[in-house]
């Protein structure tokens, strides 16, 4: 085994370790508006569940040169995002809004993605996904030593919004979603096999 010292390496170094080690990571494709009523989107993998009771899931968002994404300072802002799980059809259009556009630009525009309107918050989401969770904020806790180099941010999901298709009995089906997972680098996974493993009693 190779041991490292992650405060012997620099920041480039521990983040390729990270994402190349905890692998597959959940896709959210967030919804957020501007003061100026912008609806910006873009996609983050550092994402995931922190509770069922009540909804909760995680986001964090990172600081590039100490300065906040857009993304980030409009939840700051309105309290208030949509997720959206991505998967094998929207995906192409999605890993579009990753670019960095000026805030007073709009990535649901450049990847032609469809807004429609939220029950619970006034962020709207888009219509390209199976699956969008309106939130509002819980908590924001800024983290990293000399400034803070990321946002993590918990969200309470208010409401849930989830295609017909791939709904039944309380249940999503796996296969109908298709999620697609973020690895390192420019690469990405789908579901492959499902298998099950029964929990000791």
């Amino acid at each position: 085994m190779i041991s490292i010292d992650p405060k012997q390496n620099s920041e480039r170094d521990n983040y390729k370790l990270l994402i190349g080690s905890i692998i597959p990571r959940p896709i959210a494709f967030v919804t957020t508006q501007s003061e100026d009523g912008i609806v910006n989107g873009a996609p983050f993998s550092y994402f995931n569940i922190v509770s069922s009771n009540p909804p909760m899931v995680s986001l964090a968002v990172q600081r590039p040169n100490n300065h906040l994404k857009d993304t980030a300072r409009n939840i700051y802002n309105n309290r208030q995002f949509v997720v959206h799980i991505v998967d094998d059809e929207n995906v192409a259009k999605i890993n579009e809004t990753a670019a960095s556009l000026p805030a007073s630009e709009s990535e649901i525009e450049l990847a032609n993605l469809t807004l429609v309107p939220s029950e619970n918050v006034s962020v709207p989401g888009v219509k390209e996904a199976k699956v969008r969770m309106e939130c509002r904020l819980v908590q924001a806790i800024p983290l990293g030593g000399n400034g803070p180099g990321s946002d993590l941010f918990i969200g309470e999901i208010v409401r849930f919004h989830i295609d017909e298709a791939i709904y039944e009995n309380g249940r999503i089906d796996p296969r109908g979603l298709n999620a697609v997972s973020r690895l390192a680098g420019v690469n990405y996974a789908k579901i492959g096999d499902i298998f099950s493993i029964d929990r000791p009693k």
